[in-house]
């Protein structure tokens, strides 16, 4: 691997959800139970190691939703469906799949596995290294720095990464920094939050960008600036504890972890455990990776 080569930090409940339903459930072991979503989620870490040689792999889990942040505000995910009955006996097996390809699993436990994955971009960069984040959660925008970026994947390939400068680009001049208080302001459909009302990406980077920050933003409505637009004061006013809340919960914590040692990835021993769990052509691919 080069001298400088990243962490490479992995969303996996991202990776097993995209995975189990975006490849065919005939993908199945051989007692026919599915085996897509353990599949493809090697696969792809696979794809960006391919293409972005990592110094070590953190494959990190977490809680399907923190209970603080569903304390602060109970429709918190409310609306996301069960997860589905195959779906949960693959992630299951997912730690024991991934560990023994050499790949340091971290559960975040009553956290979430953004919370995890921040912790461990932090740690990595304070200790001097370079972290590149896995994910498509923009949650994890707020983690991009100059040693922090995210690495892009579509249909199996790298297509790029985010750096802060992207960051600004797609959320119209906003940093890293305020992500968080973006998220508040213009809500975040995935994690069922709806923001203030009537405010979308457009006018919540405009407010902040003018304003600072989510509190410099109510205290602009709150003061009747003229630059407010009035009904947005109407909504700012009236939904200001909610919005402090909303960043909170967007908001990510930092966790002790431990910083994952040089680990090249072990082809041979994974490709023992893929066959063990009956993925024959996944064994076959990790022996033909193997060192001879």
């Amino acid at each position: 691997m080069p001298p400088s080569a990243p962490l490479l930090i992995a969303d996996v409940p991202w990776l097993l959800y995209r995975s189990f339903f975006g490849l065919p459930r005939s993908i199945v072991d051989g007692e026919g139970r599915p085996v897509n979503a353990l599949l493809g989620t090697v696969n792809a870490l696979l794809a960006v190691l391919d293409a972005r040689p990592a110094r070590a792999v953190a494959a990190c889990f977490g809680a399907e939703q923190a209970a603080y942040r569903v304390r602060l505000y109970p429709p918190y995910h409310a609306h996301r469906e069960p997860m589905p009955d195959e779906l949960r006996a693959q992630w299951e097996l997912a730690p024991g799949l991934l560990e023994s390809l050499g790949w340091s699993v971290c559960d975040a436990g009553d956290l979430e596995a953004d919370d995890a994955m921040f912790s461990h971009a932090r740690a990595e960069t304070e200790a001097g290294g370079e972290a590149l984040l896995l994910t498509a959660d923009r949650d994890l925008y707020q983690v991009v720095d100059e040693r922090t970026s995210i690495v892009e994947l579509a249909k199996g390939q790298v297509t790029g990464v985010i750096g802060p400068a992207r960051v600004r680009e797609r959320y119209h001049g906003v940093g890293p920094e305020l992500v968080p208080d973006l998220i508040a302001l213009r809500g975040d459909p995935s994690d069922g939050l709806p923001g203030a009302p009537g405010v979308g990406v457009k006018t919540a980077a405009e407010l902040l960008l003018r304003h600072g920050s989510l509190e410099g933003v109510l205290a602009a409505a709150e003061s009747d600036d003229p630059r407010v637009r009035p009904r947005a004061t109407a909504a700012l006013r009236e939904h200001a504890e909610l919005l402090r809340a909303f960043k909170q919960i967007a908001t990510l914590v930092r966790m002790d972890v431990e910083r994952p040692p040089d680990q090249p990835t072990d082809f041979a021993a994974g490709a023992h455990v893929a066959r063990e769990l009956g993925m024959k052509r996944l064994a076959e691919r990790l022996m033909s990776m193997a060192p001879e």
